[in-house]
């Protein structure tokens, strides 16, 4: 049997890089393809080195473009590989253009594809990521569902019961092997002269936010208000489109510590010793709430409810009344909820289904 597993972002090697590292240990035959959808490879090549995972086999090097442009390169691309190759199943992780190209590009070959974290739903049809899952789980002949709740909502849309698994996300085993790794390191608090549980942590960088100018200066008044009240440093790690847009809307963020995009255990680290993680990201809410650090999401849904249900999470929506208000309710929270994204054995339970199924 042979597996290929296609990334294409940065959050995607991450939550891929279990797997993978269980391939190698299982002696299974595998290839990585690497679409580099948001970045050059060259830009990714630290995190396969800090991850310590074997480079890619394959980069097509993509880049940023339309959603279409984008989706068409990389299916392009993806296709030629297979066609080549020859897998038995396509592994995907996630929501972006490149797991619905790879998805699609399997499934038009006819190999078998393999959705990782399948299930998620945000019920806004306005997120390209919220196409992406749809039509994804949609075209894959075997989901695995990270929680019991995204089981469901596969079964309520009449997708078959004997093709999804529940597995638990492959972002907890991802966290453990790397925690106590990304715990030795202190240079980051050095470099930043932080004091760990006296900062917050944001992470801004949906299109929903950062491109829409009331929203985006919703967050940043809110996190001038948060400085004023704590005065705690307010660190972001600003991706460049969201620092492009700052400065397109003339957005006032004077009280923010910003600092460049960060290696992954310089990231888990941050992430572990915040107060309080102010983010839109999906998998930081996942993070936060492994770490049991209080998380507050600034958008109007989420598709990790599990999140807010165990009390790691709350959605605050970006008027600023609404984030502060929200900030100082999870300051106060104890972080002793119980993580509901497994136990740190998903990369073999998806492995072990793959070697019973396919055949």
């Amino acid at each position: 049997m042979k597996i290929a597993i296609i990334v294409g972002t940065r959050p995607e090697i991450i939550k891929m890089s279990p797997i993978i590292r269980q391939c190698e240990q299982d002696n299974i035959a595998y290839f990585i393809l690497h679409t580099g959808q948001h970045y050059s490879y060259n830009m990714d090549r630290v995190f396969f080195e800090q991850l310590q995972l074997p480079l890619p086999h394959y980069n097509l090097d993509i880049g940023s473009g339309t959603h279409g442009t984008q989706t068409a390169k990389i299916l392009m691309g993806i296709e030629q590989r297979l066609m080549e190759e020859q897998p038995d199943i396509v592994l995907v992780e996630g929501d972006t253009n490149t797991v619905l190209a790879g998805a699609l590009a399997a499934s038009k070959l006819h190999i078998n594809v393999g959705h990782v974290e399948a299930g998620l739903r945000s019920y806004d049809r306005t997120m390209p990521e919220e196409i992406n899952r749809i039509l994804t789980d949609h075209c894959s002949d075997l989901l695995f569902a990270p929680t019991k709740t995204a089981y469901r909502i596969l079964l309520h849309e009449q997708i078959p019961k004997d093709r999804i698994f529940v597995t638990g996300n492959t972002i907890v085993d991802a966290v453990y092997y790397n925690q106590e790794l990304a715990l030795s390191k202190h240079d980051i608090f050095e470099k930043l002269h932080l004091e760990p549980h006296h900062y917050f942590l944001l992470t801004a960088h949906r299109q929903e936010n950062v491109d829409n100018k009331e929203r985006f200066q919703g967050v940043l008044q809110a996190m001038k208000q948060l400085h004023d009240r704590y005065c705690l440093p307010i660190v972001y790690p600003i991706h460049p489109r969201a620092k492009k847009m700052i400065e397109h809307f003339s957005l006032d963020a004077q009280d923010i510590t910003f600092i460049d995009p960060l290696d992954y255990l310089s990231f888990l680290q941050l992430q572990h010793h915040a107060k309080v993680i102010i983010t839109d990201s999906g998998g930081v809410q996942e993070e936060a709430c492994i770490l049991h650090v209080p998380c507050v999401t600034i958008r109007d849904n989420t598709e990790r409810p599990e999140t807010v249900d165990v009390g790691a999470n709350i959605l605050a929506g970006t008027k600023p009344d609404a984030i502060v208000s929200s900030v100082e309710t999870m300051s106060k929270k104890e972080t002793t909820w119980e993580n509901p994204f497994g136990d740190g054995k998903t990369s073999r339970r998806i492995l072990q289904i793959i070697q019973e199924v396919i055949v």
